[in-house]
This record gives structure tokens, sequence and C-alpha cells, in this order.
């Protein structure tokens, strides 16, 4: 008698789904993954791996170490969507920190990819392991001044001279810190992974489906949708909560409680064609919240940036950070920022918020001032498990045996969210002992430059943004 297939749900298809229902799929397990979106992959704004967490002064060590495995994890999981270029860590002189505080936690970050490169020769995905991180003095700074500009940088020194040219350098501390830090791109991760998912015969993706009510009956979950208008319903084993920011509805639709954050907020997408060379990431610290906000300068080919800024009248927004309640496990945010979600910006607003983000950097840059906004910000609600809003490794929490929750707060954490569900299905008897972190997704290698490129600027295109976002920064050689 054949035995009865074990069928096992994820709700959500961003970059916690979808890359749950890869992994799983690839296991052999039988998943159908439910998005509301056209495509997947289509929520906040990601561009960066935090790989060792060096852009947040305020985590732990313990945060940065388990940010930098993942990170590492997740370079080998999805290489088509990296962008290889490091990035730049800069201390303002007004500043209330140290560019000397980050030195201790990069020496630590440095001996652990050390560690991490002799248990496994291809974790060595960050560069050279002794080029981790690199200072430079002002001095340093004065002599790169005098060299021109390099359309593709081979070595640390080469990323540097845009900066040596273009940055206020007498508002800054020193050393300035140079880190083998890299940018993900969002667009080619999704093509990535829809084209990955749909090699794969036991995986069902349903895009443009609304999930409306589950309900858990005898152990197995009843899930109906709507989908092209029509109402349907189907049976389950076992349920993967990737909601993302309203992971609390599905929560409530099954009755149970649980205490999360989640925040609004937004980056910017701007074109400066001032510069001449290709610009490494760079990170202007400041508090969090104040004027002074951190500075995020995102590169991306073609003379397009991407801003975040720390601020009030940036990033962050007034209200938009809420909590879940006593009554209800899904946080409530003001219908201002549903709206942003659901329907888009007015043209007021891109202009205002994106004209002040463009302010915000130019205090660092000041030919960036002549920056011009190119489109809608690139926005979306992220969800932070229990009360702590600087948490940033997080990955999943369990109801029972059959229901999971995906509750990461970066990318990077995917891959060992999806080893904990895996365990749990091991447990269940539907996975043998083996598949426990059994990683071995060849697959990706299968797949073509040309058709991750065509479905990525298709994506870009679809969301009504430049197609040069879908596009990968210079990949320099091993520095």
């Amino acid at each position: 008698m054949q035995k009865e297939l074990f069928r096992v749900a994820v709700v959500g298809g961003g970059v916690a789904g979808s890359s749950v229902a890869l992994y799983l799929s690839e296991l052999g397990v039988d998943v159908t993954l439910f998005e509301k979106s056209k495509s997947l992959v289509s929520g906040p704004p990601i561009c960066h791996l935090h790989a060792g967490g060096n852009l947040y002064r305020d985590i732990s060590d313990e945060q940065c170490l388990t940010l930098l495995k993942e990170s590492i994890e997740l370079i080998r999981l999805y290489p088509q969507a990296i962008d290889y270029r490091p990035t730049v860590i800069a201390v303002p002189k007004e500043d209330s920190g140290s560019a000397s505080d980050l030195f201790s936690r990069l020496e630590l970050l440095q001996k652990e990819y050390k560690k991490l490169i002799e248990e496994d020769a291809a974790n060595r995905v960050l560069g050279d392991p002794e080029l981790y991180y690199k200072l430079f003095s002002y001095e340093d700074m004065l002599a790169l001044k005098e060299r021109e500009e390099v359309t593709h940088p081979q070595t640390l020194e080469e990323w540097m001279i845009p900066l040596s040219h273009h940055i206020e350098l007498e508002k800054l501390q020193y050393p300035l810190v140079m880190v083998q830090e890299y940018g993900i791109n969002i667009f080619r991760l999704g093509a990535t992974v829809s084209l990955w998912l749909a090699k794969n015969k036991n995986a069902t993706i349903f895009t443009q489906t609304e999930v409306k009510d589950v309900k858990e009956e005898n152990g197995r979950f009843l899930i109906e949708y709507e989908q092209e208008g029509e109402c349907k319903e189907q049976v389950f084993d076992y349920l993967i909560n990737a909601a993302g920011f309203r992971s609390g509805e599905i929560d409530d639709m099954l009755g149970l409680r649980r205490e999360r954050l989640v925040e609004f907020k937004a980056a910017y997408v701007t074109k400066c064609e001032a510069f001449k060379g290709s610009w490494p990431e760079v990170i202007f610290h400041g508090e969090r919240g104040t004027p002074r906000g951190m500075a995020q300068f995102t590169p991306y080919p073609d003379g397009y940036f991407q801003l975040h800024g720390m601020t009030k009248n940036v990033t962050l927004f007034s209200d938009g950070l809420v909590k879940s309640s006593p009554n209800s496990a899904q946080p409530k945010l003001p219908p201002l920022f549903l709206s942003k979600i659901e329907k888009g910006w007015s043209k007021e607003a891109v202009k205002e918020r994106t004209s002040s983000a463009i302010k915000h950097m130019s205090q660092f840059i000041p030919v960036f001032s002549n920056a011009k906004i190119m489109s809608q910000p690139l926005y979306g609600a992220q969800q932070i498990p229990g009360e702590d809003a600087s948490l940033r490794a997080a990955d999943i929490s369990f109801e029972g045996e059959r229901y999971a929750r995906c509750e990461i707060v970066k990318a990077s954490s995917v891959l060992n969210m999806a080893d904990h569900i895996a365990k749990s299905l091991i447990g269940l008897g539907v996975l043998p002992k083996e598949s426990y972190k059994k990683r071995d997704f060849s697959a990706h290698s299968s797949l073509k430059e040309e058709d991750i490129q065509r479905v990525a600027e298709s994506s870009a295109k679809s969301r009504s943004y430049p197609k040069s976002l879908a596009n990968r920064c210079f990949r320099s050689i091993d520095v």
C-alpha cells in the first residue's frame, strides 16, 4: 500500500517563505507556497548581507558572529544574487562613538572567518581572510585623492579612491574601515529562487493568491484561499507561517498569541552622474532616530544609488514601529503605512522623503546634492519577534509539532531557519535523519545567467523600478 503523501503549506513567498519552500522541496518534501503578490520576494528592501553586523554598534558580539556565519551560508545558497563589493564604515567627528570601537569586533570576526574556512574551504566567500578588513588613515585618503577613479577596482585601495575624491574627509574620525561585507540584490535573489522552484516537481507555487482563513482540524490545517476571484481550500499536514509582517494574522486565525514588533521602513532610489569610478557601499554611523542618524549609501550600476537614513524624515517614520497586543498577535500599522504597502506612494511623498534622503547624504558627499529622484522608494514592513527592536539575528519558533513561524529579521538567517524545520520533519518521520543540514543544493548551477537577468529585470519593471537595480555590481577579484 502506497504511503499517503505528507503535504506542507508555506504562507508567504518572501525571502523566508520561498527559501524554505526551496530547501524542503529539494529534500523531496511536497510543498505548496501561497503568495499574495505577483512574484516572489517582493517585500521590504534588502540590499546588504549584514555579515558580522558591522552596521549595528548596539548588537552583541554573539549576534555578530551568528550573522557572519549565516551570511556565508546565504552566499553559498544564492551566489548569483550577491554584489561582490566591499563596505566602508565611517564615524563622523560629531558622533558620540569612536572609530576604534569597531576594532575588537573586526578582529573577532576575522578570527571566526578564518576558523570557518578551516572547517570548510567552501566558506571562503568573503575574499582573502587576511584582507577581511583594512584601515585607512587620513594621510592614506589624501594620498588616494591623487589617483584616478577606477571603473573595475582590483584592490581595496582602488575601491577607496571615490571616497577620497568626494566625501568630506575633515568631517570624519580616523581610521576609516573597509570590510569585505557584500551586498545582496533582491531582484536577482527573487529571480533565482523563482527559476529554481519552477524546476522542482515537489514545489507548487501559487502567486496572486490570498489566504483568507486557516483552521486546525485533527492535527491538520485547512487553508481557505482566493485565486483568480475563486474561493478554494486545501488540507495540509504541516503549516509554515512565513507571512512576514502579516504573520500575526495567521496566528490570530489559529487563536495563537505571539509577542512581536512590526516596523515600516523605506529606502530611496536616486541617480547621480558625478562619479567616474565604482563605489563600495558606505555607512556613516549615527544615532538612530536623531537628525544625525546612520546614513547608508548603496551603489548600483549606471549611477544609481539606494539611500537609507536612520532619521524620522528618511527611513524611519513616526508611529512606524508598532507591537502586538494581548488581544492580537498582529501589530496594527496605521492606515497610512498600509496604504503605502498596498497602493504605493503619492508623488508628493516620494519627492519629500527622497529629497530628505539626498540632503542627509549630502552632508558627507556634497556633490550628491545634485542627485535625481528616480522612482518610488523601496519599502515595506519588517517583523521582529519579541520586544527588542534592535534584534537582528532571529529565525524561527514553533507551536506544537506541526506549526512553524519563520521570523527572520535579516535574509541571512533563512538557512538556519530551514534547518530547524527540517529537524522538525525528521522528528515526525517525514524526512530521514541524514536530511538535517543537508545543503548540497547544486541545482542553482544549472540556472542560466541570461534567465536570471531576464526575470530580475522583469520583476524590477513590474514594480516600477529602474532595470539597473536588477543588475549586479562589478565583481572584483579576490581582494
